[in-house]
Formats: C-alpha cells, sequence, structure tokens
C-alpha cells in the first residue's frame, strides 16, 4: 500500500492491466446478486432526483414499477444505495442487446444531463472504504475476467483505464501522481500504457 495525499492505494491497483469488455461481461457489474445496489454518496442523493426526469423514458415498465413501489435510492445517511430489481439488477439499468447499461450514463453522453452517474458505479472496480484517509480497493470479482484479460491484451491499467472517475473524485494532480507511483512500481514487470 501507498499514500498519495490523503488517500490509501492498494498496490494492485497500481499494477492490475483492466478494461471492460461488455461484450463478454454483458455489464455484469450492475447486474451483481445480492440485493443492494450501487452506493451512493448522501450529497448523491439530490443529483439522483434531478437526473430522474431525464431518465425515466430510457428505463423499462418494469424499473419504473419497482421504482414507483420502493423508490430509487434505500438506506440512510452514510449508507444509501440503488434500489434492485429482483436481488440482482440495479433500478436504473437499461438493456441494449442483453448488455445490462446505466441509464444516467446513457443520458450523460447523450448530452441531456450533466451528471454522468454514481461516483461508486464510475470508479468500480475500485471501491472506496472510509475511515480517517480514503481507502481504495480493488475489488477483484469473477464477473470482470474479461476486463482484466483485456487490459492485459491492450496493456492497459487500471488506473489508467480509471482515469476520468479517478480524476473526477480526486483531482488531476492527485492523478498525476498515483500514475507515476503506479509506473515506479512496475519499471521491472512490462510498460503499462
Amino acid at each position: 500500500m501507498f499514500n498519495i495525499g490523503y488517500v490509501i492505494v492498494e498496490d494492485d491497483i497500481a499494477g492490475e492491466r483492466f478494461a471492460c469488455d461488455l461484450n463478454r461481461c454483458r455489464g455484469g457489474c450492475c447486474t451483481l446478486h445480492g440485493g443492494r445496489g450501487a452506493p451512493l454518496l448522501d450529497e448523491e442523493l439530490p443529483e439522483i432526483d434531478k437526473t430522474f426526469p431525464h431518465v425515466r423514458q430510457i428505463l423499462s415498465d418494469e424499473h419504473l414499477e419497482i421504482i414507483r413501489q420502493h423508490g430509487m435510492v434505500e438506506g440512510f445517511p452514510g449508507s444509501y444505495a440503488t434500489v434492485c430489481v429482483d436481488q440482482r439488477a440495479c433500478v436504473f439499468v437499461y438493456y441494449d442487446d442483453d448488455i445490462a447499461r446505466c441509464a444516467f450514463e446513457r443520458a450523460f453522453l447523450m448530452g441531456i444531463t450533466s451528471w454522468q452517474k454514481p461516483l461508486s458505479c464510475h470508479l468500480f472496480p475500485i471501491r472506496i472504504r472510509n475511515g480517517n484517509l480514503d481507502h481504495l480497493h480493488y475489488e477483484r470479482i469473477r464477473e470482470c475476467a474479461a476486463g482484466r484479460e483485456n487490459g492485459t491484451i491492450l496493456n492497459i491499467s487500471l488506473v489508467r483505464f480509471l482515469r476520468d472517475a479517478l480524476t473526477r473524485k480526486y483531482g488531476e494532480d492527485w492523478y498525476s501522481q498515483v500514475l507515476s507511483e503506479g509506473t515506479r512500481m512496475n519499471k521491472s514487470k512490462d510498460p503499462v500504457v
């Protein structure tokens, strides 16, 4: 582990090769079994409320009915998450050729909204464990095996793949430092792009 400012970074985050391959994983991170959806920051709840009118037309009738019955978010301050459908799919998932995709991100990419998606989704497979310092943990799940293979083939590091998300959370200066540290740690390995 190493520290960059007020953030603890696990070593494998700096060394892992990773690049999502949706054609193989089918958006598995958005449909994990367990009944609890994407972790949310308290300050993201107003963004969800503000953005929902723009994403509702993207969602299926089934997901809209779940939202009508159970709401969009569950939990309490400091521990909110999106509601799930059938203990699996996030309620904001829509399907495109059987690939689970995020309605928030689609609206963002279409230029309809300015909020991309929850930070926890943007950072995945990195999770933030909060304490006195943020602790970045790489969540190595089997659903992301295709992403690890793809990252190895393309020679893309997890840190580079998640550049936008990490910069969104910690800023450009922090990102440059974590990238430099990852490069330093991996000098003896194949170059990481």
